[in-house]
C-alpha cells in the first residue's frame, strides 16, 4: 500500500485499512509523511501505541443488557451502571449496541505540525496559591508525551487544548429535557463556539488579532420555545489562563445583561443537566488552573465515532426513555484511552459542586467523550456522554471533533438532557459565514459582550 493522501491521513473511510509490517516507527511514516527527528520520538512512540492497538471485541459484536458483562471492562464505571440496572435510568431489555472495528484517527496535519514545532517549549509553572499555568504555549499539543512528574495536570491540559476547528456553529441545535417521571420537554437554539488563539487550521494564524486576549467564546441562544426565546448565555475564556473567565446570561424578560458570578460554575447551562463547568468539546470545561489531574491508568473504551448527523436529531432514533441510540445511528467501537481523575485544588474547592470527575481520554485525538461525575461524597451524580462525531473541515479534510448526539444522565435525580446539533449537524470554520442564512462569523454579535445588547433589536 502506497502512502495516504491529505485526507486519508487523518481520517481513514471504512473501506481503507493502514496494516503495516515493521517497526513502530515504520508504522508511523505513512501518517507524518515525514522523517522523525530523534528529538521527537516519545511523541511518535505514544501514537505507535495507540495504531498498535489490537481488536479486543471482534467486529460485529452485538452487545446487549443480556451479555454485557462479558465486555465490562471496555466500558465506562458509568455505562456499567447503566447496563447494571443501578438507577432509575438504565438501558431497556431490547438496547443494542453493535462493535464496528478500531480505526485510525488523528487531528489534521497543520495541527500534527504544530505539535512537533511548539511543544518542547512548554513549560509548567507553579503559581503562589498552589494552581498551575503554563508558558510557552503557542499551538498542537503541549504535551504530546504526557509523563511524571504532573502526569495528570499534562492531561489535563492536553485536553484542554486538545484539536478543535477555530469555529463550530449550528442554528438548530436542541436539549431535550425527560425527568423521573417520563416527562418530555425542550429547547432549540443558536451555539456558536469560537477560537481565539493556540489555532492550527489551514489558512488561519495562531491568533485571530481581533481576539482581544480571548481564547475561546461560546455563545448559546434559545429560538424556541417562545416564551424562552432570546435567552442567551456567553463564556469568554482568556488566552492567559490565571484570568478568571467571564460567564454572561441576557435576560429577555429585563432586556439586560448580567455578569455571573465565577462560583456560578455548577449552574445548568440554559436549564439543563449540563453544568457551565461540563460544556465544551469534551466533558471538561473547568479552567484548569483550578484543577488538579490524577492519572489512574488506561483502558479501553467503547465510544461511538461517527454517528449520523441528521439521525442524532431523531428522537426515534433513540432507545426511550434513556436517549441512548438505536444501532442505525452509528456502530462503537473500542478506543484506548487515559483514565483521569480532575479535583478542584484545596484553594478553590470550597463549595465547589463536584467531589470528582472522571474523564476517559482518547489517546489519539484527547478528547474526553465520557465523563463520570461523583457528588462530595464520592457517589455517582452524573453520566456524561459528550457529542463526538466526525465533521469535515475546509482544507483540512474529515476529522474526527464534535457533531452528533450526547446526554448527561442525573442518575441521583433521576433526570437527563440530551443534546444534538441540528439536521445537519455542526457548520465548521469559514462556512458558518452562511449557516442556514446566519454569519455566525460576526465577532461583535456572537463573540462578545456587546452582541448582547444587540438581541432584541
Amino acid at each position: 500500500m502506497g502512502l495516504p493522501t491529505a485526507g486519508e491521513k487523518f481520517y481513514f473511510e471504512e473501506n481503507i485499512r493502514v496494516d503495516f509490517q515493521g517497526s513502530a516507527l515504520r508504522r508511523l511514516v505513512p501518517i507524518f509523511g515525514l522523517v522523525v527527528a530523534v528529538v521527537f520520538l516519545p511523541c511518535l512512540a505514544r501514537a505507535a501505541e495507540s495504531e498498535a492497538m489490537e481488536q479486543p471485541i471482534p467486529e460485529g459484536t452485538v452487545i446487549t443488557p443480556q451479555n454485557w458483562q462479558q465486555y465490562k471492562n471496555y466500558m465506562t464505571d458509568g455505562m456499567q451502571a447503566l447496563f447494571a440496572g443501578t438507577y432509575n435510568f438504565r438501558f431497556p431489555s431490547n438496547f443494542q449496541m453493535v462493535v464496528d472495528r478500531t480505526h485510525d484517527y488523528h487531528p489534521p496535519q497543520s495541527f500534527i505540525d504544530a505539535t512537533e514545532k511548539y511543544s518542547r517549549q512548554v513549560q509548567i509553572v507553579n503559581l503562589p496559591d498552589g494552581r498551575r499555568t503554563i508558558s510557552g504555549y503557542v499551538a498542537g499539543l503541549p504535551f504530546p508525551d504526557p509523563k511524571p512528574p504532573l502526569q495528570g495536570w499534562k492531561l489535563l491540559i492536553d485536553t484542554w487544548y486538545a484539536y478543535v476547528p477555530w469555529m463550530l456553529c449550528t442554528a438548530d441545535g436542541r436539549f431535550v429535557f425527560e425527568d423521573r417521571l417520563g416527562n418530555i420537554s425542550g429547547d432549540q437554539w443558536w451555539l456558536v463556539n469560537r477560537i481565539f488563539s493556540h489555532r492550527s487550521d489551514a489558512g488561519v494564524t495562531p491568533t485571530d488579532p481581533k481576539g482581544e486576549g480571548m481564547y475561546n467564546t461560546q455563545f448559546f441562544q434559545i429560538q424556541k420555545p417562545e416564551q424562552a426565546r432570546y435567552t442567551s448565555l456567553l463564556s469568554v475564556y482568556y488566552d492567559d489562563l490565571t484570568r478568571t473567565e467571564d460567564t454572561f446570561l441576557f435576560i429577555p424578560a429585563l432586556r439586560r445583561t448580567l455578569r455571573l458570578s465565577s462560583a456560578a460554575r455548577c449552574s445548568p447551562a440554559l436549564g439543563s443537566d449540563f453544568a457551565i463547568d461540563d460544556t465544551r468539546h469534551s466533558t471538561f470545561n473547568g479552567n484548569p488552573t483550578r484543577f488538579d489531574g490524577r492519572y489512574v491508568g488506561d483502558r479501553g473504551v467503547l465510544e461511538m465515532i461517527k454517528p449520523d448527523p441528521y439521525l442524532s436529531s431523531q428522537d426515534s432514533a433513540f432507545y426511550m426513555p434513556i436517549f441512548y441510540p438505536k444501532p442505525e445511528v452509528g456502530k462503537w467501537e473500542v478506543r484506548n484511552s487515559f483514565v483521569l481523575d480532575v479535583t478542584r485544588i484545596p484553594s478553590e474547592s470550597k463549595g465547589y459542586c463536584y467531589g470528582k470527575k472522571r474523564l476517559y481520554i482518547d489517546k489519539q485525538m484527547y478528547d474526553s467523550i465520557w465523563g463520570d461525575i461523583y457528588d462530595e461524597n464520592q457517589r455517582l451524580w452524573k453520566v456524561d456522554y459528550d457529542p463526538g462525531g466526525v465533521v469535515v473541515v475546509p482544507g483540512e479534510g474529515p476529522v474526527w471533533s464534535n457533531n452528533g448526539w450526547g446526554v448527561m444522565i442525573d442518575v441521583q435525580n433521576s433526570h437527563l438532557t440530551h443534546v444534538d446539533f441540528g439536521h445537519h449537524g455542526f457548520f465548521v470554520n469559514q462556512d458558518c459565514a452562511n449557516a442556514d442564512d446566519h454569519d455566525f462569523t460576526d465577532i461583535g454579535r456572537y463573540s462578545s459582550v456587546r452582541g448582547l445588547s444587540q438581541i432584541m433589536q
